[in-house]
C-alpha cells in the first residue's frame, strides 16, 4: 500500500458547510433551553438587594446566600411539602398505569358494541382544558366533602392524564402480534392472568412513558392545589414559594431556592429517563 493510499484511509471527511451550520444553531438552542436554569440558581445564592439592583442576566454575589436554601427547608416546610408531592405524583402514576392498562385492553382486543366510542370519549379529555373544570370540581368536592383531602388532587390528576395514556397503550398494543393472546388462551390462561403476566409486561416501554409524562406532568401543578386545598396538611411543593411572600416584602432570593429545589427532581428524572420516553412516545404513536 502507497503513502497515498494511506493517507486518503487515516483522513477524515471534513464537515460540511450544512452539518455545521446545523451544530451552531442546536448549540444555540441548548444554550437559550439551559440560560433559564442557570438564572434560576444563580438567583438562588443572592439577596433581595442584590436581585433588584442588577442590571445584568446574571449576578455575582458579594456573599453566597446559602442561608435561602436553608430557610427554604424551615421556613417553606420543604420537607413537608415535597413528602405530599411525592406521594401524590406516585399514586396518580401507578392509578393511571393500572386504568389505562385495563381501559387500552378492552377498546382494543375485547370485542363489544361501545369500545369505539368509549375509545372516542376517553381520547377526547385530551381536548379540555385542566383549569376549565376548577369550578365544577370544587363545588362536586364541596358537596362530597372531599376538598383539603388527598383526593382532591389524586382525583383530578388521574383524570386528566388517562387520555394521553390510552392514546400511547392502545397504540403500543395495536402492535403486539394477536397470535400470542390466542396462545394463551389455548393453553388455560383467563382473562386476567393474560392481562397481567402477558401483556403488561409487553407494554413496559410505553408504561414507562406514561409513569414519567404523568409524573412531570403533575409535579408543579399549582391552580388545583390552591383552589381545593385549604390547610398545609396535603400542600404541595409549589406552596413553599407562598411561604416567602409578604403583604409588603418578599423573598426573591429564598424564592428562587425553592424553584430551583422543586425543578431538580424533575429534571434528574428526565435526564436518566429521556431515552425511554422517546421510544416509548415513538413506538406508542405507530398506530395510535
Amino acid at each position: 500500500m502507497d503513502k497515498n493510499t494511506t493517507t486518503l484511509l487515516n483522513s477524515k471527511p471534513r464537515p460540511s458547510l450544512g452539518s455545521i451550520t446545523l451544530m451552531i444553531v442546536l448549540i444555540i438552542m441548548a444554550v437559550i433551553q439551559i440560560f433559564p436554569l442557570v438564572w434560576l440558581v444563580n438567583f438562588s445564592f443572592a439577596t433581595n438587594t442584590e436581585i433588584f439592583a442588577s442590571r445584568t442576566p446574571l449576578i455575582i454575589p458579594n456573599v453566597i446566600m446559602f442561608d435561602n436554601y436553608v430557610r427554604a427547608f424551615v421556613d417553606g416546610h420543604f420537607l413537608l411539602h415535597f413528602r405530599n408531592s411525592v406521594i401524590i405524583n406516585t399514586l396518580a402514576v401507578f392509578s393511571v398505569i393500572a386504568i389505562s392498562v385495563m381501559a387500552s385492553f378492552a377498546c382494543t382486543r375485547m370485542k363489544w358494541k361501545l369500545s369505539g366510542t368509549v375509545r372516542t370519549i376517553l381520547l377526547l379529555g385530551m381536548m379540555i382544558p385542566i383549569h376549565a373544570t376548577l369550578l365544577p370540581n370544587f363545588l362536586i368536592y364541596n358537596t362530597l366533602g372531599v376538598t383539603d383531602t388527598i383526593w382532591a388532587l389524586l382525583i383530578p390528576y388521574v383524570a386528566f392524564s388517562m387520555p394521553q395514556a390510552v392514546f400511547l397503550t392502545c397504540g403500543f398494543i395495536n402492535t403486539i402480534p394477536r397470535e400470542i393472546e390466542e396462545s394463551a388462551i389455548i393453553d388455560g390462561s383467563g382473562i386476567y392472568r393474560l392481562l397481567v403476566t402477558i401483556i403488561t409486561p409487553m407494554l413496559k416501554p410505553v408504561l414507562v412513558t406514561v409513569a414519567i409524562m404523568t409524573y412531570l406532568h403533575n409535579w408543579n401543578e399549582f391552580m388545583m392545589a390552591m383552589t381545593f386545598l385549604r390547610t398545609r396538611t396535603w400542600r404541595t411543593l409549589p406552596f413553599s414559594i407562598l411561604e416567602f411572600i409578604g403583604q409588603y416584602m418578599s423573598n426573591f432570593g429564598a424564592q428562587f431556592a425553592v424553584m430551583a429545589l422543586t425543578a431538580f427532581p424533575a429534571i434528574i428524572i428526565y435526564l436518566i429517563l429521556n431515552r425511554h420516553i422517546t421510544k416509548g412516545v415513538a413506538m406508542g404513536a405507530v398506530k395510535g
